[in-house]
């Protein structure tokens, strides 16, 4: 039988059609297997997993030790000093602890965080101060650890519940912490509140500037404007100069190690005119320390001048203009001399000393009522002044300045020079291009003009003071009509030099 036959057969077509359906039936079969298979999956893999954690964990809390639970420390800083054993009772007035921790919190507190928050005005300048309401808390985070703080309340009268800040009063502060923290909180964090505090402080305080009458202090506001960035000097000895401040600030600690004052010494020298007391009242700006001008014309005795000094206080700077007039430039040189009487500058101011000591000494007499021969043998010594700066006395204060400028450096007695005593020695030129530039910038906000290269060319070759420049540029307040004066004043002062030669 051919195979046409047997395909035309009726018996094939059954065979065939029986074979379709068997196909069929087993592709069905598998689909069910599959679709049973991935259903059992998702039905039972999240038991079998939790089943599996419950087991490890069953079998880790029998064979390894519990985990320590985690315990928090807390300190309460009270608002009011407790005065006479009344714990809450605000005769004491309020802890300097709590004001500081308060000031330093509203620092750190993000008002758009929280839903209420406190909002007043302080300070000299009234600025916007946030703060807490009672009862509310904020996470502070220091050297990756965090520290929660909360305002605590006690009800007044009439108060409804602790949630009502309208009936309750801050009553202290409570500083949360995980107890393993107590060491870096008592030692550093805390430290670290109040230093940020008296910083900030000390740049809210208006400065004042001292000066001696008899035995004590009397004090002025300062508001010297003068600062760094309008000081005129070469902006790399400015640089200097800043950068040898944020250290002397920095460095209290290393004092302490190496076992000396922590104090610093600058001489300021130069030529009249030249910015010393400019560079002295931006000292003061920068660091916010009060001036402490002691002029030695009016001490007539080592204990007068020990009481001054005894009396300046940390954070402050002593100045004593025109050293080289207040003492002779031998008076440790000479056979046997130790007491050097005080000299003064004259009238004019320029620094001469012309006036001679027994007149220094009866004039000052006179000025205080006292009879000059009251004043025979008292007179101030060079050793009693440097027995403050870096003597027994020199570590009875600390975090000080001392300045001394002098327009002649080579008068000085040379014990006055040695480090330890002047630290670092400023020379205050003549006026340099780049002192010019800062003085043109303060006078018209000009950072270039058409006379500019001019005037650089001149000041290479005349010498002029930045007092004599102030001088010029305030002259108009066209800038073209002042400093076209100035370069006529540079060019005289040029014609009179080549005459000279």
């Amino acid at each position: 039988m051919d195979f046409s036959s047997v395909m035309a057969s009726p018996s094939y077509d059954k065979a065939a059609e029986t074979y379709k359906k068997a196909v069929a039936a087993a592709a069905t079969m598998t689909a069910y297997t599959v679709l049973a298979r991935s259903m059992a999956r998702e039905l039972f893999r999240n038991e079998l997993r939790a089943a599996a954690r419950w087991a490890a964990s069953v079998a880790r809390g029998r064979l390894l030790p519990r985990p320590k639970a985690r315990r928090t420390k807390t300190i309460f800083i009270p608002r009011f000093a407790a005065a006479d054993g009344a714990s809450h009772g605000h005769h004491g007035g309020e802890s300097s602890l709590y004001s500081d921790a308060r000031a330093y919190l509203a620092t750190r507190i993000g008002p758009c965080a929280m839903a209420q928050f406190c909002l007043t005005n302080a300070g000299a300048r009234q600025r916007l101060v946030v703060s807490m309401v009672p009862g509310d808390s904020t996470t502070d985070v220091f050297e990756g650890v965090e520290f929660t703080w909360t305002l605590t309340t006690s009800q007044t009268s009439g108060g409804r519940g602790r949630g009502d800040a309208s009936n309750s009063v801050p009553d202290s502060l409570a500083l949360r912490f995980d107890a393993e923290q107590m060491k870096l909180a008592l030692g550093r964090y805390v430290p670290f509140i109040l230093a940020e505090t008296e910083a900030a402080r000390r740049q809210e305080r208006a400065l004042k500037i001292f000066m001696n009458t008899g035995f004590a202090w009397e004090g002025f506001k300062h508001h010297h404007p003068s600062t760094f960035d309008t000081v005129a000097m070469d902006p790399a000895l400015r640089r200097l100069v800043v950068d040898d401040l944020d250290r002397f600030l920095a460095r209290r600690d290393h004092y302490q190690r190496i076992g000396k004052a922590w104090k610093r010494g600058y001489l300021l020298h130069g030529p009249p005119g030249t910015g010393k007391s400019s560079l002295v009242a931006a000292m003061a700006n920068y660091l916010r320390f009060n001036l402490y001008d002691l002029d030695l014309s009016q001490v007539y005795s080592n204990l007068i001048l020990q009481k001054l000094l005894m009396a300046t206080p940390n954070k402050s700077i002593l100045v004593i203009e025109d050293i080289d007039c207040c003492f002779s430039a031998t008076s440790r040189e000479g056979a046997g001399a130790q007491s050097v009487e005080v000299q003064t500058k004259n009238g004019n101011g320029n620094g001469d000393c012309s006036e001679s000591s027994d007149a220094a000494t009866s004039r000052t007499s006179h000025r205080k009522g006292l009879p000059p021969q009251a004043e025979q043998g008292q007179g101030i010594t060079l050793s009693g002044l440097l027995s403050f700066i870096d003597g027994l006395w020199s570590t009875s204060g600390e975090e000080r300045i001392i300045v001394f400028t002098t327009n002649y450096k080579d008068r000085l007695d040379p014990v006055l020079l040695r480090p330890g005593r002047m630290d670092m020695h400023i020379y205050m030129g003549y006026c340099c291009w780049e002192a010019f530039k800062t003085l043109a910038k303060n006078y018209f906000l000009l950072d270039d003009h058409p006379l500019f290269p001019e005037i650089q060319d001149l000041l290479a070759e005349v010498e002029v003071t930045p007092a004599t420049v102030s001088e010029m540029l305030l002259r108009s307040e066209d800038a073209g009509v002042a400093l076209q004066g100035f370069v006529e004043f540079l060019q005289d002062m040029k014609k009179q030099g080549d005459g000279k030669q």
